[in-house]
């Protein structure tokens, strides 16, 4: 290894003590020229008012409803109704009858299309949450108040899955009278007129308890001619007013579901006051008693002591036979008795003639829809008419 001479060595020394002066000491030099001015940048957008709540909803519209003072109002009316009673949810834990009187059963059926087939461990009542979920906008100037409603698609109809339900119209613009159809609908078919005779098995038979909306749209009678039978939707109540229209223009935001007086404007804006359907009442009367003098049959089946039916091993009921081996028939006095239909002194079927079963479930679709004929008064008058005549 060569060895460094003096003259390196300070060079060496000289330029370390250059570089230790550049990098901790550096000089400065005169100021540039200023640059040129960048681009002014875009407004940002405006933000919402302070008294602006979602989607641009104005917070007073929205206290408008969603405060206690309102509120308060509509829980105290929606206790006293049939809605919120035991009737209306009795059964509510069966799979069968979930759908309309179970508040969860009544979710899940709008939810997915079914219900919990093993059925409910507690049956609630229809609440708050049964009928109403979220708001679909809250632009209620431009798309309407739809008050939250679970569901406003038309109605697919539990009798005729062919044909389907659509309240909306100039007095109901959304559609929000489909909710109610939901459930206000017959839950069985009429008498079939083809074959010759109907056994009634149920002191439930008939359309259930909610036929309000097919009598409204003029469907599901027992149609047996054509007079006075005009086409389905064109009542003036289907096409020019609704459930909502009607039912919920009271001051308690119309959960009492009190019909609108026959002089409010919400029924003299079409015609003049109105006190009842002309000739209903006297017509169902008239109906009522035809239908109590018919004459059908039943079987008889062997009772033990104390009067309940006595089964075979293999669980039939035990009919009585004749000397021929022919079961016994005794007669069965009345299709219906004090709105109720007649399955058979032992409940285990009448047997009519499907026109007269026709004139009983005419007459029980007409007693169950409770508007006395107002949702739509000329299919009503018709199928009383023709009732009557079938029966004589």
């Amino acid at each position: 290894m060569k060895k460094l001479n003096l003259r390196n060595l300070l060079m060496i020394i000289a330029s370390g003590l250059m570089f230790i002066q550049c990098t901790t000491d550096p000089v400065i030099g005169p100021a540039g020229a200023d640059g040129t001015n960048g681009i002014d940048g875009v407004d940002g957008t405006n933000g919402l008012d302070g008294t602006n709540g979602l989607d641009g909803a104005d917070v007073a519209v929205c206290i408008s409803c969603h405060s206690d003072n309102h509120r308060d109002a509509i829980n105290d009316a929606y206790a006293m109704t049939k809605h919120a009673t035991g009737t209306s949810w009795a059964r509510g834990t069966s799979a069968g009858c979930a759908q309309c009187h179970n508040n969860e059963g009544f979710i899940d059926f709008q939810e997915t299309g079914a219900v919990n087939p093993a059925g409910y461990a507690v049956s609630n009542g229809i609440t708050c949450t049964g009928c109403h979920d979220m708001h679909r906008s809250f632009d209620f100037v431009n798309d309407g108040n739809d008050k939250a409603l679970r569901t406003l698609d038309p109605v697919t109809l539990i009798v005729d899955g062919g044909y389907t339900f659509d309240a909306k119209n100039e007095s109901d613009v959304l559609g929000k009278s489909n909710l109610c159809v939901n459930c206000h609908q017959p839950r069985t078919a009429g008498p079939d007129q083809t074959v010759a005779e109907f056994t009634v098995t149920s002191s439930h038979w008939g359309p259930h308890h909610g036929p309000q909306s097919t009598l409204l749209d003029g469907i599901q009678g027992i149609e047996f001619s054509s007079v006075g039978i005009s086409a389905p939707g064109s009542a003036g109540h289907k096409s020019n007013m609704s459930c909502v229209a009607c039912h919920m223009s009271t001051v308690d935001d119309g959960h009492s579901w009190s019909p609108a007086d026959y002089a409010s404007a919400t029924c003299t804006k079409c015609h003049g006051v109105k006190t009842e359907v002309a000739g209903f009442a006297t017509g169902m009367v008239e109906l009522a008693g035809l239908l109590a003098d018919v004459v059908g049959w039943e079987y008889q089946y062997e009772v033990d002591v104390d009067g309940k039916l006595v089964k075979d091993v293999d669980g039939n009921y035990i009919m009585i036979l004749d000397g021929n081996g022919d079961p016994v028939k005794n007669s069965a006095v009345g299709v219906v008795h004090d709105g109720h239909p007649n399955n058979g002194s032992q409940g285990r079927g009448a047997t009519f003639t499907s026109a007269q079963a026709g004139a009983g479930w005419n007459y029980l679709f007409l007693l169950e829809d409770k508007s006395n004929g107002v949702h739509n008064p000329i299919y009503a008058k018709a199928l009383i008419s023709q009732s009557i005549e079938a029966l004589q």
